[in-house]
């Protein structure tokens, strides 16, 4: 969201985060204490546990309220676009697999063939791009793939064609690096 790390926000229905038991403890949530029980305060005091991440908070904020000005609608637009645009650049390399749907968000995964994403993911960084590597919280879906992994180019509103430019080059680059390997 393009805010600080480390603070978030806790969403929930009341009737059930009323009878949830907090998991992190501290001072300002306990509304009385036993030797052998406690209870808690009301909500939201009841999940604040220890001093809050003020600062934090505020850069959340400010974050939210960048976003807003921004437009989420605005965002996902650029996000498609340049998806799209990734997609139809990425399909011209000889060699690569790229997974998923024709219609998507802000993401492409893929492959380049005979190299590792891991290796591909090293390689890219090594030129200044980041991407992602790995099972992504998916390991059924990469069984299903019959792959080890994938990687993944991910796009947001400080993104632009330029840097799909740069990704693509990169990939080109890789390729041709790990095709002299083999």
């Amino acid at each position: 969201m393009c805010g600080p790390t480390g603070v978030g926000v806790l969403y929930g229905k009341q009737h059930l985060l009323e009878n949830m038991e907090p998991v992190e403890f501290g001072g300002e949530m306990i509304d009385f204490v036993n030797l052998y029980d406690s209870t808690w305060k009301e909500l939201p005091w009841k999940f604040e546990g220890g001093t809050p991440i003020i600062a934090g908070a505020i850069g959340l904020g400010a974050a939210i309220d960048f976003l807003n000005e921004v437009g989420m609608e605005a965002i996902e637009e650029h996000e498609q676009e340049l998806a799209k645009y990734a997609l139809e650049q990425m399909e011209q390399i000889d060699g690569i697999t790229i997974y998923g749907p024709r219609e998507r968000a802000g993401l492409v995964t893929f492959n380049l063939d005979d190299v590792h994403p891991h290796d591909s993911a090293t390689a890219l960084d090594s030129l200044g791009i980041a991407v992602r590597a790995g099972h992504h919280c998916a390991q059924p879906l990469m069984k299903e793939l019959q792959v080890a992994a994938t990687a993944r180019a991910s796009f947001y509103l400080y993104n632009s064609k330029q840097d799909v430019d740069l990704l693509v080059e990169g990939l080109r680059k890789t390729k041709e690096y790990f095709g002299d390997v083999f």
